[in-house]
This record gives C-alpha cells, sequence and structure tokens, in this order.
C-alpha cells in the first residue's frame, strides 16, 4: 500500500473504502516519526563532536530501519486484518442461522484485526525508546527532530491502542480479550508518559531550560 504516492495513500484513506483505515495511517505515522529519529542519527554520525557516541548511534539507527521497515509491513497487514472483518459486518443476519454464521464470521475476523494493531503499539514503544537515547546523544542541531519524532510515535501508539480497543469491546474470547487489554493498559501507562519527558526535554533543549 506504501507504494503509492504519499498524494495517494491519503486520497484512499479519505475515501469510503474501508482501508487504509486508522490503525494503516497509525502505523505509517509512526514510521514518519521513526524516519525522523534516523534523520538525526545521519546529522549525528561522521560529526567530531560526537565521535565518543558514534557507535551508539550507528546501533541505534539500525534498531530503528528495522522498525521502519516493520511499520510499513504492518500498513499492509492491518488492511489485510480488517478487510474481512468489515466484510463481516456486511453479513445478512435475517435468520437464525445468518446470524449464526454473522457472529462466527465476525469473531473469528476479530482476533487478527486486534493482533495487527496491538503490534503496531508494541513497534511504537520501540521507536519511543530510541528517540530517548537520540535525545540524549544525537547532534543539537536537530534535536526539534526528535521532538517530532517522539511526538509521532505517541501519537502511532494511541492510535493503534483505540482501534485494538473497539474490537476487544465486541471480543467474546475473553482470555485474548483481558491478555491484550492488559499489555495495552502497560504499554500506555509506560510510553505516554516516556515520549512527553523525552519531548520536555528536547523543548527544554531548545529553550535553554535544560540547562
Amino acid at each position: 500500500m506504501l507504494e503509492s504516492s504519499a498524494s495517494q495513500f491519503i486520497s484512499a484513506l479519505s475515501s469510503k473504502e474501508p482501508v487504509p483505515g486508522g490503525g494503516g495511517a497509525s502505523a505509517y505515522v509512526g514510521a514518519l516519526g521513526m524516519a525522523l529519529g534516523l534523520m538525526v542519527g545521519n546529522l549525528t554520525v561522521g560529526k567530531k563532536k560526537y565521535q565518543d557516541v558514534e557507535a551508539d548511534i550507528v546501533e541505534n539507527m539500525a534498531k530503528g530501519q528495522v522498525l521502519i521497515d516493520r511499520l510499513k509491513d504492518l500498513v499492509k497487514k492491518d488492511a489485510e486484518a480488517f478487510y474481512p472483518l468489515s466484510q463481516a459486518y456486511g453479513l445478512p443476519k435475517s435468520t437464525e442461522e445468518e446470524a449464526r454464521i454473522k457472529e462466527e464470521t465476525l469473531q473469528k475476523a476479530l482476533i487478527q484485526a486486534t493482533l495487527v494493531p496491538l503490534e503496531i503499539a508494541r513497534t511504537c514503544a520501540q521507536a519511543i525508546d530510541l528517540h530517548e537515547e537520540l535525545a540524549h546523544k544525537g547532534s543539537r542541531i536537530v534535536i526539534s527532530d526528535v521532538g517530532v519524532g517522539v511526538l509521532f510515535a505517541k501519537a502511532a501508539l494511541k492510535g493503534a491502542t483505540l482501534n485494538v480497543l473497539i474490537n476487544t469491546q465486541i471480543m467474546k474470547d475473553q482470555e485474548l480479550k483481558q491478555k491484550t487489554e492488559t499489555e495495552l493498559e502497560k504499554l500506555l501507562l509506560v510510553y505516554t508518559e516516556k515520549a512527553d519527558k523525552i519531548y520536555k526535554m528536547v523543548e527544554d533543549t531548545i529553550t535553554g531550560e535544560g540547562k
């Protein structure tokens, strides 16, 4: 899906078609956030002033590229997971048998449609961790981009969370529902706070408050 231009992706997103949707958009935003982190890394590596942290930055960038590739893949996987769910919602239920088939199809489709945005959320949490290191070690000239990147990662994390919760609310598999919601709650608790701290660090660095 991301092989199309940004303009085409936005047009598809704004249409009445079921995909791409909020989950894919969240993965896309997360990838953009991590891409900003890599830009900071690229503008740090090779600079004499940051020679002592260069190895750390190079390692950070390698990890960041893995996350970008994963998030790009999750844009596609989210569409693949949500489309069957959208089709299940449209099944008829005028008879008892139709209602049974619809419910079974819906519950089956819910599983993958839930697990994909959960993976998006996990990946965005990892991106926030990488931005934390960049906030400390990256070039001060582009420190603002660490702030923008971590904001994107946080937004993507929260966006993916909503796409999980809208599915778990109608999920009958209580074990999966509880396990998923518990993990999400922990991710949000830890990583929204961490993202806010990183952003504040960046802001303080720019304004001089962090000196």
